[in-house]
């Protein structure tokens, strides 16, 4: 039988120490907390979901669906492990599965916003648009997501009413990435008659000025124009009605500034070999960093192929400092890109981009650069799966983790069509 008495303060305490710990991305030291726990009261069904969710996080995936499992025996209608659970088997593309567990927990809180958004991602990541850009709008119920939420007077337009004539507001949320990705959609909204305001981050306003349409650009939400309606960017392919067939693709859809790129040109002089773009990770406060960024070391069986490497990194971390220092023929730059439109011009200048899933990946795609990109094995759901394209950067190649971590079969597959590959 299930004890349900209120945990002692000592077991509190240990509780907030573990979660502490595991926000900060202290895996080990958290699952030490939420185990110690667990030795003094093993009937307690959060702290098994918890140790299950960093057990995922730690690639751990057989205990931490044990952990799962665990916490269901003592609490049946816990939607919270159902939809948690459906988020690692989802990582090990276990999707029939994943799904199934979703359902479960919508089943049992039909108003649980992270089950919703989960289900939203699996939808899209198995390119059925219809429902999964619909279950998407979940994601401004989601906790950790309200730091991108930005509430108007003005009506939210999600394609349903009229606009010609009107001003609207399309402003940005979430990563630099999804900014370049789904500004596309811009001319679409032109195209219907608006006037368009376009809320965006600083560093990204000089990139976006060779957005083609008319549009203003802005940087504060505070002091804005006047403006009649508002919609996030991500909310647009719902908007318009988004299915694979109907992606707007029109690619380039950015530029590199021609001044820009001249500084760059006489910056690198001469070609003598082809040049290739790298980055091999993003930002640390990702929350998918720990799978989507690959060490430098892992890339050393391509850095001795006979190329010009050029990081386009804005941060190079502590630890591929040192390997930098071995590969001298990586040229850095991370310095003189002040913004977007500076690493436009540099990307421009490259025969090929070589990225993890980061914005400059997205960058390179609406710029019209090859660009491959190396993906985990649970990727994201823009990259959908199994296929080697992408239809939102028809000159994107995807190069896909065959299992959990696997990044040297990437490098691998990536260093064999680099020795067939003829770069101009």
């Amino acid at each position: 039988m299930t004890n349900h008495s209120e945990p002692t303060s000592e077991i509190t305490s240990a509780l907030e120490q573990a979660l502490s710990r595991h926000r900060q991305g202290s895996l080990q030291e958290a699952l030490d907390g939420y185990d110690k726990i667990l030795s003094l009261r093993p009937d307690y069904a959060e702290v098994h979901l918890n140790r299950g969710n960093v057990l995922k996080d730690l690639q751990r995936y057989d205990e931490a669906l044990d952990s799962y499992g665990r916490a269901l025996a003592l609490r049946p209608d816990y939607a919270e492990a159902y939809s948690d659970r459906g988020y690692a088997l989802q990582d090990l593309r276990r999707y029939a599965e994943a799904l199934a567990n979703y359902d479960k927990a919508i089943s049992i809180k039909p108003d649980y916003a992270e089950a919703q958004f989960n289900k939203s991602r699996l939808k899209l990541l198995l390119g059925q648009y219809t429902e999964g850009w619909s279950l998407y709008e979940w994601r401004w119920k989601v906790a950790k997501n309200k730091v991108y939420f930005k509430e108007f007077k003005q009506p939210l337009w999600l394609g349903d009413q009229p606009i010609a004539g009107k001003t609207i507001l399309l402003h940005a949320e979430q990563g630099f990435g999804d900014v370049i990705q789904f500004v596309r959609y811009l001319q679409m909204v032109e195209a219907l008659g608006a006037e368009i305001l376009l809320g965006v981050h600083p560093l990204l306003v000089p990139l976006l000025h060779s957005l083609n349409g008319t549009f203003t650009l802005a940087t504060k939400i505070i002091g804005l124009p006047p403006f009649d309606f508002h919609c996030p960017l991500m909310s647009l392919p719902l908007a318009f009605k988004t299915d694979i067939d109907s992606i707007p693709a029109n690619i380039p859809y950015l530029a590199a500034d021609p001044g820009r790129r001249s500084h760059w040109g006489e910056r690198l002089g001469n070609k003598v070999r082809p040049r290739i773009g790298l980055v091999w990770s993003g930002t640390p406060r990702h929350s998918n960093d720990r799978n989507r960024s690959v060490a430098l070391r892992s890339l050393a069986p391509l850095l001795r192929l006979n190329f010009e490497y050029h990081s386009l990194q804005k941060e190079v971390r502590a630890e591929d400092k040192s390997v930098l220092a071995e590969f001298t023929d990586i040229l850095c730059h991370e310095n003189e890109l002040r913004d977007f439109a500076d690493t436009a011009a540099l990307v421009a200048e490259m025969d090929l981009i070589i990225s993890v899933d980061t914005s400059v990946a997205h960058l390179a795609g609406a710029l019209g650069k090859t660009v491959w990109i190396l993906l985990p094995y649970a990727p994201d759901y823009r990259w959908m799966t199994e296929r080697s394209d992408s239809p939102w950067y028809p000159t994107a190649r995807l190069f896909r983790q065959g299992g959990v971590g696997d990044w040297n079969r990437v490098i691998e597959a990536v260093c064999a069509e680099l020795r067939q590959l003829t770069l101009s």
